[in-house]
């Protein structure tokens, strides 16, 4: 039983000399860093790339091969009565991800 709780004081004490002494500010972290991107996209992605990205399968929408605009249908919830969906229109030149833009779009319930 002193064994066991020598073992425990043991753990213990080694926690707490790795955790950050009381009143210490923890260091700045860059802004970048504190961003709540929940898009991971990149200039440059190709077409898998992006789809592996958002988690989800992108629906072609027009262009030509290589540039074309694909749509991801982005389901972030809403009540339980309405699903509440954002339009997300991905830009492709030469195969490679150029730009893209959120298309919140208007409530055809309210008009």
């Amino acid at each position: 039983m002193k064994l066991m709780m020598l073992a425990g004081g043991a753990m213990l004490l080694s926690i707490s000399a790795q955790a950050e002494p009381f009143g210490v500010v923890p260091p700045r972290q860059p802004f970048v860093a504190t961003l709540s991107n929940n898009t991971p996209l990149a200039f440059g992605m190709d077409a898998e790339q992006t789809a592996r990205a958002l988690g989800q399968p992108l629906q072609y929408v027009r262009g030509r091969p290589g540039n074309e605009i694909y749509l991801a249908l982005r389901n972030i919830g809403g009540s339980g009565l309405i699903p509440y969906r954002h339009r997300l229109f991905l830009q492709f030149r030469h195969g490679r991800l150029a730009g893209w833009k959120e298309d919140y779009g208007e409530n055809w319930m309210w008009e």
